[in-house]
């Protein structure tokens, strides 16, 4: 099931497993955690408050009832991660891997599938470093799940986001007029 996506040839990792937690540049304690079924509610709370000026690609969409419909596969076959306002016990970002599959369980290897990758944090959350511990905390859960390759597309003018997903491991592998696309494989 190899697509034609190009991957480095050097692994990235190892990455922090969640449950695990930290102080942001704000001072406000956060808690990384995988998705539960039980989370869904909170999650769809933190894509209503999301600012539509920055969706990136159309996503996330507006509105509860196309919210809950955009994440009812992301939630049944993807690997999910989610911050927690500590505090307020808020989810307050959200990181996913979509498999390349309709059916990832019907994969006996999930090494073998290409999983893309969204990050999603609030905006009064964001350029606290949130962004950065969240991406590898859902890439650790991916390796430790048997995930090597992961890719994602970003605006080529997203500036900041490259610039994470470069520190973090992905390097740049396609493009298009108006996005990048990038990959990493995982060890």
């Amino acid at each position: 099931m190899p697509g034609t996506r190009v991957y480095p040839d050097e692994r990235s990792g190892p990455f922090p497993t969640p449950p695990t937690g930290f102080e942001d540049a704000d001072g406000r304690s956060i808690a990384l955690e995988e998705l539960g079924a039980e989370d869904v509610d909170d999650l769809v709370e933190m894509y209503v408050r999301f600012d539509p000026a920055d969706r990136a690609q159309g996503i996330p969409p507006t509105g509860e009832d196309r919210i809950r419909q955009w994440l009812e596969p992301i939630v049944e076959n993807g690997v999910n991660v989610v911050a927690r306002n500590g505090e307020l016990g808020a989810v307050i970002g959200h990181a996913t891997l979509v498999p390349d599959t309709d059916d990832p369980g019907a994969v006996a290897d999930l090494g073998e599938i290409e999983w893309e990758l969204a990050i999603f944090v609030l905006q009064a959350y964001q350029q606290a470093g949130i962004g950065t511990r969240l991406l590898e905390t859902l890439l650790g859960h991916a390796s430790e799940r048997g995930i090597g390759r992961v890719w994602l597309t970003v605006e080529r003018w997203n500036g900041p986001a490259i610039a994470l997903y470069e520190r973090v491991g992905f390097e740049i592998s396609g493009a298009e007029s108006f996005e990048q696309e990038m990959s990493i494989r995982l060890e």
